[in-house]
């Protein structure tokens, strides 16, 4: 048994029924985006009769989806009840109705369009050659709008310059009248009318476009899975869409309801990038997992905690309804936990996914999140999924799992998967560079909440530090000093080699060996003193005497072991030391590789003066 039938529709048909209701968008279809380019393509296809791909529509039931009409439509359209929903092929008809149909000029380009009826008739010119726009009073000038190239504002000019209007393709016998009693007396003339409708109007009067037609009876997860498969032209769906088309059948507005949400998660600048699938995601977490406590029997009878795209299409608006305020605020929640740990931004996020189930673990913590066991089983649980690296993929089961395991963990249960999975090695930490990876942003941050402090002022990385004096991962050992000391890019462009300074002192560390801006520091006006100086240093986990003494080697090894000591006191657990002592760049495996990437310090964001006054939003979270 099949859900669907497969039919020859006429170009004409379709496009009467698109204008007239019969045919609309369900909502989570995105606005009509085609540029000139695409129109101009599309129409010359099928001047030549070539395949422009089928359509797919889902037989309307009434209830599930709100319907508009397609964009240009006039009013009566939006009014109509419709028998099918558009869910492939958006793009091209909203295209071809504002081309052939609409007879006012298209819309966001505002033109009208042209065939050239010299040029389509020669085989020797590009059919998109032959389709020409004319702006909306149908004058075509240069020079600023003072010469006139062409005139077409009238029929008779229409006539005269051999220009046939796209909007009259459906009615080209009364355009063809007005032609033939312009050219009364010009055979050529008529020929030439006649061999472009054979040629090129019949093309479009004839033409067939395959659709595919679901039922009525198509679920909600097949409609999304099957709109994903065909809309390979256009930005893929997310759940968002089709819930908010789901729950606008159910009388709630789900994008106005989001719009607000979103406003007030993102005055925190590390929520600046929360999608609002992230926040469907925490809703479907804590629904699952209300559905989950409520039902008897063993844990494997029980429903499953879920965050995954069937579980987001399953969800009730009454479960959004009954969970969205507890998420915003366990959001609200994650931003000041991250602010503890000096994530001041989403661009130095290690994993944006993981802010899912941390929203939804201090959603579910209430009023416990102020309690010290909670919030240290929270601390534990989030960097051992960073240094685990352990949101890279698969996100949503491991979601689920620690959503579980983290709550039942703070109930005294057993440690959870997260923190069973963690394994951290010193050459994995050897070869961070790139700043993308979770674990690179980690160690940034680990050092500012292990107290690092600037070298020239000795101010810790507080959130106002850190935005007014523009703080980024720079060099300890100047780029330009390691190559000239040869030494590979594999390790002077290791986070082993780069901590958290602000940008005035990194201007004074300048492209020379440490031992010289040590000095420069020192002597400065104000002058930061020696011993100062050294602590500042030891903050950073960098020895000062190997620092002084222009030792590369001896300095990452053991700031390597200093930067492992800051990741087992986070994770609780112990990095796995494969890294032997050094004697020299080949026996401490910095063998020379080209660097995986630019500089990164050219991505330093100049952001930072823009800064948002989140103390402000924190003070207010309870």
């Amino acid at each position: 048994m099949t859900t669907f039938t497969t039919n020859p529709v006429s170009l004409h048909t379709l496009l009467q029924r698109c204008e007239q209701g019969d045919i609309k968008l369900p909502d989570f279809q995105r606005n009509w985006v085609w540029d000139e380019y695409r129109i101009r393509s599309l129409i010359a296809s099928l001047s030549q009769a070539f395949p422009v791909g089928a359509l797919m529509t889902l037989k309307s039931s009434g209830k599930t989806f709100t319907p508009r009409a397609i964009q240009g439509a006039p009013v009566q359209a939006e009014v109509a009840t419709e028998s099918e929903l558009l869910l492939d092929g958006q793009q091209r008809m909203t295209s071809l109705y504002q081309a052939l149909v609409r007879q006012n000029p298209i819309e966001k380009i505002d033109v009208f369009y042209y065939f050239n009826i010299d040029k389509a008739l020669d085989p020797s010119v590009d059919r998109e050659d032959a389709i020409e726009a004319f702006p909306k009073d149908r004058i075509l000038r240069t020079n600023f709008g003072k010469d006139v190239v062409l005139d077409l504002s009238t029929s008779d000019k229409e006539y005269e310059h051999l220009r046939f209007p796209l909007n009259k393709i459906f009615d080209h016998e009364s355009w063809q009248e007005g032609f033939w009693d312009y050219w009364d007396d010009n055979k050529s003339k008529r020929l030439i009318l006649k061999a472009f409708r054979e040629k090129i109007v019949d093309s479009f009067r004839k033409y067939q476009v395959p659709v595919i037609s679901l039922d009525k009876s198509t679920t909600n997860e097949a409609v999304c899975l099957v709109f994903e498969k065909v809309n390979t032209g256009g930005k893929a769906l997310d759940a968002f869409e089709l819930i908010t088309a789901m729950f606008a059948g159910k009388g709630f507005k789900l994008r106005e309801d989001w719009a607000k949400r979103a406003a007030a998660l993102k005055k925190f600048r590390a929520l600046e990038k929360i999608a609002p699938t992230d926040f469907l995601q925490g809703i479907a977490l804590l629904h699952s997992k209300a559905q989950r406590d409520a039902a008897a029997g063993s844990d494997d009878r029980r429903p499953p905690v879920s965050a995954t795209r069937n579980a987001l299409l399953a969800l009730p608006v009454e479960a959004y309804q009954t969970h969205a305020d507890r998420l915003q605020l366990g959001f609200e929640r994650a931003a000041k936990f991250l602010h503890t740990q000096r994530i001041y931004r989403s661009f130095d996020l290690p994993y944006q996914s993981q802010i899912v189930p941390l929203a939804a673990i201090l959603a579910s913590l209430g009023d416990r999140w102020e309690h010290q066991q909670p919030k240290q089983c929270v601390r534990t649980w989030y960097w051992c999924g960073v240094f685990g690296e352990l949101y890279g993929s698969a996100a949503e089961s491991r979601f689920a799992k620690d959503v579980v395991e983290v709550l039942a963990w703070i109930d005294g249960g057993p440690e959870p998967s997260t923190l069973k999975d963690t394994s951290v090695r010193a050459s994995r930490i050897r070869e961070l560079r790139s700043r993308g990876s979770a674990a690179y942003k980690g160690v940034n941050a680990l050092l500012m909440k292990s107290g690092a402090t600037d070298f020239r002022s000795g101010q810790d990385y507080d959130h106002a530090v850190f935005f007014d004096e523009s703080v980024d991962i720079h060099h300890i050992f100047p780029r330009d000093w390691c190559q000239e000391q040869k030494l590979p890019a594999s390790a002077f462009d290791s986070i082993v080699n780069k901590t958290p300074l602000s940008a005035k002192t990194n201007r004074m560390l300048g492209g020379v060996a440490p031992s010289k801006y040590l000095h420069r520091l020192e002597a400065a006006k104000p002058p930061v003193d020696p011993a100062n100086l050294d602590t500042y240093l030891r903050s950073h986990a960098i020895d000062p005497a190997r620092l002084r003494a222009d030792d590369f080697h001896g300095f990452f090894a053991a700031r390597l072991d200093g930067l492992l000591d800051l990741i087992d006191d986070a994770t609780k657990r112990p990095a796995l030391r494969d890294v032997p002592p050094p004697t020299d760049a080949v026996a401490s495996g910095l063998d020379p590789q080209p660097p995986l990437d630019p500089d990164d310090e050219a991505e330093a964001f100049s952001e930072n003066a823009a800064l948002a006054d989140d103390a402000a939003l924190l003070s207010e979270v309870r």
